[in-house]
């Protein structure tokens, strides 16, 4: 059984400018051989983008990459021909597969937008490039475990190429949820906010934990919490 902290001050850390990102795993010039990633779960970047600027268009592939936003505006444009501009509450969902080309911008000219960017490997290399986008209610995620991205088609989520399953939730102190993991698989819970307890090990905000060898987590707020678990095969 382990649960395993990765404390919010060990993430890596760059400021260039009109950007702030904090990295869980090892990405552009942040390396850590120790954090490569955590199954198909590979980059978990929590970004915060000054007013009127953003990422410029740039080219990925063979890739599943999924924007939560906290607060503020995100303004997505990629090679498929999807545009907009999602908002708190607001997850997109990219694969890039054979390649796409995107920009992300902060769709506000003052405010600051804050949001986590995350890649998970894909299944097989070569697919068709996709893109969704979908609202999850904060009402949705109170108090329970709202499945947001995951392997099937359905109408109440958004879908990657991979066996790996991404829920929301909001808990409110004192509030507790539980969630079973099938034998083989395995699960990182990122706390955006607030502090809470998994299975008795304590988190702060901004923490990951790598959660192996569990078959049912126990996650309890200590404070008023917001967090993303991802169910990984």
């Amino acid at each position: 059984m382990s649960v395993t902290i990765l404390p919010s001050k060990d993430r890596g850390h760059a400021r260039h400018g009109w950007l702030e990102s904090r990295h869980s795993f090892s990405f552009a010039d942040y390396h850590n051989p120790d954090q490569m990633g955590f199954r198909s779960l590979r980059v978990i970047n929590e970004d915060i983008i000054d007013g009127g600027s953003g990422f410029p268009p740039h080219g990925h592939r063979d890739m599943e990459i999924i924007s939560y936003v906290i607060r503020g505006a995100l303004a997505h444009r990629d090679s498929t021909g999807s545009d907009g501009v999602i908002h708190r509450g607001d997850v997109q969902a990219m694969s890039a597969g054979t390649g796409v080309r995107h920009s992300e911008f902060n769709g506000s000219a003052e405010e600051k937008t804050h949001f986590l960017q995350i890649w998970i490997l894909p299944s097989a290399t070569g697919l068709t490039p996709r893109y969704g986008e979908m609202r999850f209610p904060d009402t949705e995620k109170q108090n329970g475990l709202r499945l947001m991205v995951g392997p099937e088609s359905r109408a109440d989520t958004l879908q990657i190429n991979q066996d790996a399953r991404v829920y929301g939730s909001l808990l409110a102190k004192g509030e507790s949820v539980e969630h079973s993991i099938a034998p083989g698989r395995a699960a990182w819970l990122q706390l955006v906010d607030g502090s809470l307890k998994i299975n008795g090990v304590e988190l702060q905000r901004g923490d990951g934990a790598a959660i192996e060898d569990v078959d049912q987590l126990f996650i309890t707020a200590e404070q008023n919490s917001e967090f993303l678990l991802f169910d990984l095969a």
